[in-house]
């Protein structure tokens, strides 16, 4: 016997036959259900669509992308959108924000308020697709070399637009916060913009989940005294938030 879950997953299939995607939202309200049980009903039933920067999709269609829709993009989801909502709040009107490459990104691009009038420098697919829903968003992309692996542009040259921008804020995604070893992610590629974008802003705020604490991954992108601001959504360890206290980090959780 099908299942409401089957059966909404059925309707979207037999949708993206007639377009290549079609928005969260609007698939929500289509559905009477909320996004949370669409991005829920995608993980739970097996089937060959995702969810990618802000769009169901349909995963023979972009399987260019495999990082974000088989790894990573329906893990930990409440605490993305936990990380969203309140992220969100600190983008204003004609704010200039730096937004890196990961799947927390986009719920947070979501979550921002669409009267809010603001430039967005980004270099990954996702972050870019989600961007275009906001109507009051000036977007720059940084271009170059697409990379599969983590669907992000990679500078072919020396130049990039991030060069002549110096955004007042970046939000910074990481796969590994430690008090030794600093903050990590898995892939080297995404290292020059990581870099140069702390290096530019006015602010850097660091994203990252509680499961990411305590974890070493194998790219470095620096100490973790180089962020003004950590979101995450739960405590830490004493030990965290005795070394944020020391170095005048701001803890928002």
């Amino acid at each position: 016997m099908e299942t409401q879950s089957q059966k909404r997953v059925n309707d979207l299939i037999q949708l993206l036959k007639k377009t290549d995607k079609i928005h969260l939202k609007q698939a929500a309200k289509l559905l009477a259900v909320s996004e949370m049980t669409i991005r829920r009903d995608l993980s739970n039933v097996g089937c060959s669509l995702s969810v990618l920067g802000g769009y169901v999709v349909s995963d023979a269609r972009h399987q260019i992308t495999p990082y974000f829709l088989s790894d990573q993009q329906d893990k930990q989801v409440y605490e993305k959108q936990y990380i969203a909502n309140i992220a969100s709040k600190y983008i204003v009107e004609n704010d200039t924000v730096f937004f890196d490459c990961g799947t927390t990104i986009p719920f947070i691009i979501d979550a921002i308020d669409d009267e809010i009038t603001f430039t967005a420098i980004c270099y990954s697919l996702n972050a870019f697709l989600a961007l275009q829903n906001k109507p009051n968003c000036k977007t720059i992309l940084c271009g170059g070399h697409y990379q599969a692996n983590n669907a992000i542009f990679s500078a072919i040259g020396q130049h990039s637009e991030l060069n002549s921008i110096c955004p007042n804020k970046a939000f910074i995604s990481a796969a590994g916060i430690d008090i030794k070893q600093g903050v990590t992610c898995y892939h080297f590629d995404e290292l020059n913009m990581k870099r140069a974008a702390i290096q530019r802003s006015g602010q850097t705020i660091l994203i990252a989940d509680h499961t990411k604490f305590n974890q070493v991954k194998p790219a470095f992108i620096g100490e973790l005294t180089l962020f003004n601001q950590i979101i995450t959504d739960k405590a830490p360890s004493n030990e965290f938030i005795t070394f944020f206290n020391n170095h005048k980090i701001t803890l928002i959780y």
